[in-house]
């Protein structure tokens, strides 16, 4: 996993009347517990990857509990395993990241959102909008909508997201429909506290089993039952869950002495625009604003009456709604409307359509809609001020920059083992020409990106193979197809390996092998050799491909460069038929330095000799070509000053941050560049031999030296 939870799991121990103080994730897992949760699944994926990471640190605790955890095999999985709420009087959560999760679970969502739930069932999403985000721009509130499943977008404030967490698996038994909780990154990552309840043993668990198995056929999607199923959606469900908002008043109103406007605001945004009305001098350090604000940490369903009770008396209420369609902004309109009231909405017309609402978004809006509302007793000038004060400051720093802040797109990682790989595709591009390669779903992607500019298309988690059935047909060559190991066990295997099999696809697959989940936090997988609980799996990508009846099959030492580029070419050339598969085995360097450096720290501390390998340039044989740096992208080689006062081109130099994974000089070897790369083994805490040989060498480099010419 990307990070330990060990030290913190302590926290999640804790009882009734003391102090919990820790991120939101470990908040959220303490609010799960203290609710008497049965079972927990889930998938990986920011921003709630490290949910799953807590659970496997948590082995002891959930053993004492009696809850049953287990990383799915995809998102579909987990949202499967909320089928044990559907019979039963069992508390089930799930996570995923969302919304490339929810889509991959979306079948047995619906299916079980049809059916209905006995116990209660909560799906944590990771919503993962905006500039920080990693996948497509699409928000989960428009499948909470299609699904009839309610929709919580808890504030970032720890008291509020455990209670909130609570509250959503008594609403979702209450009315017999799963519950989505979405949390954005800030929320996941927010440090707070709150006072701890007991954590709560359920009703039924491992450790107390059920007494046997039910039958239910109203509970099948089957129809005629999903006639029925749907009726009570409209009829059952729904009033029930608008009935325990109504009673248990979820959403909160915050007054404020400017009554005659006011602000309508998802609970993931509340913290943003109490800082922008702070920043406008409408809100005080704490929190305290002059404009009512009414937030929402139920975005579906809504209460009409919620909106007319807040917006009578009001001339103007602004809706901070992120994204596009303006699904409150549109409920707000109906409501008041229905109830003839005249209180003007702004929304989008002050706040941008796309995009995240971040900071300065926010503030804008909220200057735009307050000028325009003019609030009674309020002096405009202040706020005119504010926002000058602001465009003065960016204005500064443009010129203290002097130009534009360069762009920083992600790329792979110092050493990463999928980087050889493409340094090995453009080598047999030289002789085959432009290939077309389908990519896929994980570190891969940053192949698109410079200096490789590789991958015609992204279409999904594991999804690489798949995506090359339509185009493979119509080139007069075979396509390459990237998948890695995570998306191989995801997706991959299931849609792409043998659906190629099937259909006899002619083409090439490249699986990286890098033994984790890496772009997640290395999570393990099954070809990683252990699960969550350390058990052995015994699984592996070739015996899966194997018996599939894949029989074109290589493993290529992912850094092997030249090896790679022939085997590729190989591939792309061969008389044989049928699908061929190249895995490119290499673990994610990341995962390798967290493991190895423990290890060397605690071997220098014993006084044991150590051995680090860096590699360099020679500035004499450097021509300054860098066509080493071109192909192979590492962000450790870069440029420098030419020695050489006769020579004005920069040469190559590797800097502090090599990890000695070689790649550079086996671009080198393989490109046939000039043969400037050495490699260098540093020996820390050397014995008599290792000093007796340094002395030597150093005498015969003396004597060699001497004998050149000044």
């Amino acid at each position: 996993m990307e990070r330990s939870f060990a030290k913190e799991v302590a926290l999640l121990e804790k009882g009734k009347g003391e102090v919990f103080e820790g991120e939101g994730i470990l908040a959220i897992t303490k609010a799960l517990l203290e609710s008497g949760v049965s079972y927990v699944g889930g998938y990986q994926g920011a921003p709630v990857s490290h949910m799953m990471d807590v659970m496997s640190d948590a082995r002891e605790l959930l053993d004492k509990l009696g809850v049953h955890a287990e990383a799915c095999a995809n998102e579909a999985a987990a949202a499967a395993m909320l089928g044990a709420s559907i019979n039963y009087p069992l508390r089930g959560a799930v996570t995923w990241k969302s919304i490339v999760g929810t889509n991959v679970a979306s079948d047995a969502l619906s299916n079980c959102a049809s059916a209905g739930v006995v116990g209660g069932a909560l799906i944590v999403i990771g919503e993962d909008y905006g500039e920080g985000a990693s996948i497509i721009q699409e928000r989960s509130h428009a499948f909470a909508l299609k699904s009839s499943i309610w929709l919580f977008d808890p504030r970032p404030h720890h008291p509020t997201i455990v209670r909130l967490v609570k509250h959503a698996f008594a609403m979702s038994e209450a009315s017999n429909t799963p519950v989505m909780m979405e949390f954005r990154i800030r929320a996941c990552h927010l440090t707070g506290r709150f006072e701890t309840a007991d954590n709560l043993p359920a009703r039924f668990s491992r450790n107390a089993p059920l007494a046997g198995p039910e039958f239910n056929m109203d509970r099948i999607a089957l129809p005629p039952a999903t006639y029925l199923q749907e009726k009570l959606k409209v009829e059952k469900r729904f009033p029930a869950a608008l009935d325990y908002l109504r009673t248990h008043a979820l959403n909160e109103v915050f007054a404020g002495d400017l009554e005659d406007i006011g602000i309508i605001c998802q609970g993931g945004l509340y913290n943003s625009v109490i800082q922008g009305l702070r920043s406008l001098g409408l809100a005080d350090a704490f929190g305290n604003a002059r404009v009512p604000i009414l937030c929402m940490n139920v975005t579906y369903p809504m209460l009409d009456e919620a909106f007319t009770r807040f917006c009578a008396g009001k001339r103007a209420v602004l809706v901070v709604e992120e994204g596009f369609p303006e699904y409150m902004e549109q409920a707000v309109n109906v409501a008041l409307r229905k109830d003839d009231l005249n209180t003007r909405v702004v929304g989008k017309d002050v706040l941008p359509k796309a995009g995240e609402y971040i900071a300065e978004v926010v503030l804008r809006g909220l200057a735009r809609f307050v000028e325009g509302a003019v609030p009674r007793g309020l002096d405009l000038a202040p706020i005119s001020a504010a926002i000058a004060r602001i465009d003065k400051g960016k204005t500064a720093a443009a010129a203290e920059l002097g130009s534009a802040v360069p762009k920083r797109p992600p790329g792979f990682c110092v050493g990463c083992p999928e980087r050889p790989v493409f340094s090995a595709v453009k080598l047999v591009e030289r002789d085959l020409g432009k290939i077309h390669m389908s990519a896929d779903i994980g570190c891969h992607t940053f192949s698109t990106l410079p200096p490789f500019n590789m991958g015609n298309t992204v279409l999904g988690y594991g999804l690489g193979l798949a995506s090359s059935a339509g185009v493979a047909p119509a080139m007069n060559q075979r396509v390459v197809s990237i998948m890695g190991d995570g998306g191989f066990w995801h997706n991959g295997l299931s849609t792409g390996v043998s659906g190629a099999l099937f259909n006899k696809h002619d083409s090439v697959l490249v699986i990286m092998q890098n033994g984790y989940s890496s772009a997640t936090g290395q999570q393990h997988i099954p070809s990683t050799g252990t699960n969550m609980k350390d058990e052995a799996t015994e699984m592996s990508i070739e015996a899966a491909l194997k018996g599939l009846g894949v029989r074109w099959l290589k493993t290529i030492r992912s850094y092997s460069v030249g090896t790679m580029a022939k085997t590729l070419k190989e591939a792309m050339t061969t008389g044989e038929k049928g699908l061929k598969v190249i895995i490119a085995d290499g673990e994610c360097q990341v995962a390798r330095q967290r493991r190895i450096r423990p290890m060397i720290a605690k071997a220098l501390a014993a006084g044991e000799r150590v051995i680090r390998t860096r590699y360099g340039v020679d500035e004499d044989t450097c021509t300054g070509d860098h066509s080493c740096i071109r192909l192979s992208g590492c962000p450790s080689l870069t440029v420098k000053a030419n020695p050489d006062p006769l020579r004005k081109d920069p040469v190559a130099a590797v800097n502090q941050g090599c990890v000695g994974c070689g790649l550079c000089g086996e671009v080198a070897d393989a490109a046939v560049l000039c043969p400037s790369f050495y490699r260098a083994d540093i020996v820390q805490n050397p014995g008599a031999l290792d000093r007796l040989l340094h002395r030597v060498r150093r005498a015969v480099i003396g004597a060699l030296a001497g004998r050149v010419p000044a």
